[in-house]
């Protein structure tokens, strides 16, 4: 029997098992796909689908820098245990080089994108999955580059809890861009410099900070003042120049680099699961559940 792509698109759906490893399950059982199920559960190849729907908010970020060029990425597992397993950070290592080797546009673009053993990094996902026991998820990934009169600053906190990646142009001195990106690690601003705060977001704050004076009875006549003077504040908060700087907090970031004569460009920060809704299980009604089985 012909097996055709979409028998292995369904095979694939109904197992989350790799595209290869369909085709031969179908092609070994002439077609038949309830056949084609059991001949992947068997090989331990479709316990992945089991895990479709779980959800992994733990993982690990991770960075990785050849030369002038650099990934930060994130992949989630269901458990902390997992993600200190040899296993799962073998994956992730993994992943990266392959992410820097061929510079992805998109994570859907990652995902179908052939690593050096043929199967897509989806696949080789998956793959893992089914060894180490848990759904895994490339979760995001954010590839930088620099020129020679630059440095990234690379800093994993708590073994790869926290990750930052920052770009510093005008200094080659990599403990400040590390510096620089521990800082990031600890005050988790979203912004490097004002201007990338958008009009809309200031407007916003602005308003808020206005109703807040009000409120608290102030005259109307200082409110302007005082709401621009509390913006600033704010501004402090979410952009790293404006920041006092975690090493040495009598001068902010912008006056650290400064001392260098160096320029933040960019930065990006990973913190495992942030935006993932965990599940929170109630360990008394999941025995129970597993007793009334």
């Amino acid at each position: 029997m012909a097996i055709t792509a979409q028998m292995v698109k369904e095979l694939r759906e109904k197992t989350g098992a790799g595209m290869m490893d369909c085709k031969k399950a179908l092609t070994e059982t002439n077609g038949d796909m309830d056949q084609a199920i059991d001949f992947l559960r068997e090989k331990g190849i479709a316990k992945a689908a089991k895990k479709a729907d779980r959800i992994a908010a733990e993982g690990s970020t991770f960075i990785l820098s050849e030369g002038n060029e650099a990934v930060i990425l994130e992949v989630n597992a269901e458990t902390d245990f997992v993600a200190k397993n040899e296993g799962f950070q073998t994956l992730v290592k993994e992943i990266a080089s392959h992410l820097l080797a061929t510079k992805p546009a998109s994570l859907e673009e990652a995902l179908e994108s052939k690593m050096d053993n043929g199967s897509s990094v989806n696949d080789h996902i998956t793959g893992a999955m089914g060894k180490i026991g848990e759904k895994i998820t490339l979760r995001r990934f954010a590839i930088r580059t620099k020129d020679d009169n630059a440095s990234f600053g690379e800093y994993l906190h708590m073994g790869g809890r926290i990750g930052v990646l920052a770009v510093l142009e005008g200094t080659t001195d990599g403990q400040a861009a590390k510096d620089v990106a521990m800082h990031a690690a600890a005050l988790n601003p979203k912004y490097v410099s004002r201007d990338q705060v958008s009009q809309e977001e200031a407007d916003r704050e602005r308003e808020v900070l206005t109703k807040q004076a009000l409120e608290e009875g102030k005259p109307e006549n200082i409110v302007a003042k005082m709401v621009e003077g509390r913006l600033g504040k704010y501004f402090e908060e979410i952009c790293i120049l404006d920041q006092a700087f975690v090493k040495d907090p009598d001068q902010k970031v912008r006056q650290f680099l400064e001392t260098k004569n160096a320029t933040l460009t960019d930065f990006v920060r990973y913190e495992v699961g942030e935006g993932i809704e965990k599940r929170q299980d109630n360990f008394a009604d999941e025995v129970m559940s597993q007793v009334k089985k």
